[in-house]
């Protein structure tokens, strides 16, 4: 199928090293956002709308400016106006206007937390006191949270210019709609006219946070000369420093950008909150500017992801083949357009072959905040639908569910629903890998559920930089542009050293900042390790390459009669008797061989291979309380090759923990005032391990032909089928079809309270 190596002829990659920034982790050393400390530093805080809708009528900072400490004061008229033009550098589509207006509110608050106006003073006391002398007069507006009260056509409009795209004629009146999305295929009037089962089903998803431990943070110093820096904890470096550049109206060449380490990202840190704030309040002041969020800010200022509607109906014949799919999808994009559902309508049916099928996406805008990327965005909510109706299917065909599946599961050759032809997908090996996994045989208990569904993300590739520089003793340090957010040094460390022949505790892996290494798209969309992988390997082969030229010259033989192997330089003329050189020998003696050795790949990979995940959940429900409880769970992952297993098993334990948590806890709970009621974590659930069993994990390997190594991306694929897996597990367990997520004890309760009254 590929010219891959065989993985048992990797010395490194498979292997399950320490991880090279574990220990100043666990101890404590490593520098987040927040413990950056610059000479002369003041504090900066923002001050935030308790309003969902709200005009600005006036802003009176005059107070604010006198009081002794404060040293800056900075509202919208101290940023330039951006045009209304689309900028893609993270994940998610949005425009500069918008991305602008969200960082701080221009003419109107369009949600409870949005930013208007930041101070920064000599302690965060003063900063307290400056922003409650900060006088703000509102023209409080009507409000609209829930997607489809937003779609209504009585709805209060939230920007009067926008209309609905994707219809055909412009329209002529303003809409809370941003766009319509449509994906068909075949003829879905005839499709369903030839099912012999038809299943339809409404589902509903609320908000819900990517909950990193580590809130936003920053600090920024900019020069009088126009020269800024920014120290930041993100997904993307490059990504933070062409938001500021263009919300400062500066050139991305004044501005240094680099990485903090970060505490938890998921998607959440891929665009600017606090980073242009930050210069701009260092500019006014001429001081560093260090800016931290509390997590109250967190829940009401960043994005969460959509909540929504999914209303899914499938036909099949008796035997259980797909004919017809019909999915219509509504979700909140927050205040600003670009919610996910674009993707949510990409991936909702990538994981069957249906002749005949119709997906709808609508991306509405409502008085909550701008939502960010969540793991597999718009995925999870989509799969909730899809794979809850394929269960219901299985139920009415007396099908087992995961034989219901395999039969209208996709494989090599299918053309899949978002357009493209799949090659090397590994679908049908997850399904078979569940199907034999003693969980799916163990017997269960009285009261015991157990739910099966299946997951799908893209995983992308995109623009990479990385640099391999052999250091005068032989070992190798290694620098890219993609900020660790899952075990991204590990694994270029370990690819740079199978290709140098190294033992991987001798290379050094580096996130350089945006002056020390070329242009690298953020770290998301499950592409580090496939895209900067390629470009770490395709420096280190340079390097190798070079190694050859110099072992030639020292040995005075043709280039083509040197090798490489398990890190020495091995002269295949035989009319030579020369030893092997080791790396070390030869970068001992670099200024007589032709200087330093070094090279640095930049690449737009292509050809990252699409993951397909299948998670079974075992539950119980309390009767008293309506809690359900996780008691066993196994989840199941094509991954290509596993350069490091150990972090792609925690990938793979990490999202079905976040998708177990939106399954049955964690939502958005906004009150009638419109405003969030649950901003901390005492009051919004995240799971935490007592909560739940040791996830197992099963690492089915399908190599991706496309990367040196065989990687595919996995970080996203395993918060896609949890949501469906458990409430399929429910079902299982009370024969309750829970349409509506979280699976929260109240809800649980009330249902089966319904179910028991109906009986009486």
């Amino acid at each position: 199928m590929s010219d891959l190596p065989e993985k048992s002829l990797f010395r490194v990659v498979g292997t399950r090293p320490i991880r090279p920034d574990g220990v100043d982790k666990v101890t404590g050393k490593a520098a987040f956002g927040a413990d950056i400390h610059l000479p002369g530093m003041v504090i900066g805080k923002i001050l935030r709308s308790p309003h969902p809708h709200a005009r600005i009528v006036s802003i009176d900072t005059r107070k604010a400016r006198a009081l002794p400490g404060v040293k800056a004061l900075v509202t919208a008229d101290d940023f330039p106006d951006l045009p209304d033009v689309d900028f893609e550098a993270g994940e998610g589509a949005a425009t500069l206007r918008d991305i602008a207006h969200n960082v701080m509110a221009r003419g109107k608050v369009l949600y409870d937390g949005h930013a208007v106006a930041a101070v920064a003073a000599i302690s965060p006391w003063i900063c307290d006191e400056a922003l409650a002398l900060i006088e703000v007069k509102y023209e409080v507006l009507p409000h609209v949270i829930e997607v489809e009260a937003a779609m209504a056509a009585d709805a209060p409009i939230l920007n009067e210019n926008q209309v609905t795209q994707g219809l055909g004629a412009k329209p002529d009146t303003p809409s809370n709609i941003a766009k319509r999305t449509v994906l068909n295929r075949g003829d879905l009037e005839a499709g369903f006219a030839e099912a012999d089962m038809i299943v339809e089903g409404r589902y509903r998803t609320q908000p819900v946070h990517q909950g990193y431990i580590e809130p936003h943070a920053c600090a920024a110093s900019m020069s009088a000369d126009g020269q800024g820096e920014v120290w930041s904890s993100s997904q993307g470096q490059f990504v933070i420093r062409a938001l500021c550049a263009k919300l400062m109206g500066a050139e991305m060449a004044d501005i240094k950008v680099t990485p903090a380490e970060i505490g938890g990202g998921f998607g959440g840190k891929t665009t600017v909150y606090l980073e242009p704030v930050a210069l701009a309040l260092s500019k006014q002041c001429g001081a560093p500017v260090k800016m931290t969020m509390t997590r109250d800010e967190v829940f009401r200022a960043t994005g969460p992801t959509s909540g929504g509607v999914i209303e899914v109906k499938l036909g099949a014949k008796k035997d259980g083949t797909l004919v017809a799919a019909q999915v219509e999808l509504k979700y909140q994009a927050g205040a600003f357009p670009g919610s996910p559902v674009g993707a949510a309508c990409m991936t909702a049916l990538a994981c069957y072959d249906i002749p005949n099928f119709l997906i709808t996406g609508w991306d509405v805008i409502t008085n909550t905040p701008k939502v960010a990327a969540y793991r597999a965005p718009g995925a999870p909510a989509a799969a909730f639908g899809v794979e809850s109706a394929m269960d219901e299917l299985a139920e009415r065909l007396g099908i087992d569910p995961i034989v219901l599946r395999e039969k209208n599961g996709v494989r090599d050759g299918v053309k899949a629903s978002y357009g493209p032809t799949f090659k090397d997908i590994g679908f049908q090996e997850t399904l078979a890998a569940a199907k034999a996994h003693p969980h799916y045989s163990a017997p269960l208990a009285p009261g015991v559920g157990r739910g099966v569904a299946a997951g799908f993300w893209f995983n992308i590739g995109g623009e990479s930089t990385a640099a391999v520089h052999i250091t005068e003793d032989g070992s190798a340090v290694v620098v890219s542009g993609n900020p660790d957010i899952g075990g991204s040094r590990a694994s270029m460390a370990m690819m740079a050293a199978e290709v140098l022949g190294l033992a991987v505790e001798k290379v050094r892996p580096i996130v350089g900042d945006t002056a020390s290494i070329g242009y690298s798209m953020l770290t998301g969309g499950s592409r580090t390790t496939f895209a900067t992988g390629m470009a770490v390997t395709q420096a280190a082969e340079k390097v190798v390459a070079e190694l050859k030229v110099r072992a030639a010259r020292t040995w005075d033989v043709a280039e083509d009669n040197v090798a490489w192997r398990d890190g020495e330089a091995i002269c295949l003329d035989p009319a030579k008797d020369n030893k092997p050189l080791s790396l070390a020998a030869l970068a001992g003696h670099t200024g007589k061989t032709g200087g330093p050795i070094s090279a640095e790949v930049s690449l737009n990979a292509q050809g990252a291979g699409p993951g397909f995940g299948v998670h079974i959940c075992d539950v119980e429900v309390d009767g008293e309380t309506g809690n359900v409880t996780v008691l066993r769970y196994t989840a199941v992952q094509d991954v290509g090759r596993a350069i490091h297993p150990a972090y792609v098993e925690g990938q793979l334990q990490g999202g079905a923990v976040q998708g177990i948590g939106w399954a049955l806890n964690e939502e958005y709970v906004f009150g009638d005032d419109g405003r969030m009621q649950n901003s901390g974590f005492l009051d919004y659930r995240m799971p935490v391990a007592s909560d739940l069993p040791m996830i197992d994990t099963v690492l089915v390997e399908v190599p991706n032909p496309r990367h040196p190594f065989g990687a595919k991306g996995v970080g996203e694929v395993p918060i896609v089928p949890p949501l469906a897996a458990v409430a399929n597990a429910v079902r299982a367990a009370t024969g309750i079809r829970m349409m509506e997520l979280p699976i929260s004890p109240p809800k649980m309760r009330a249902a089966l309270d319904a179910v028991a009254q109906a009986a009486e």
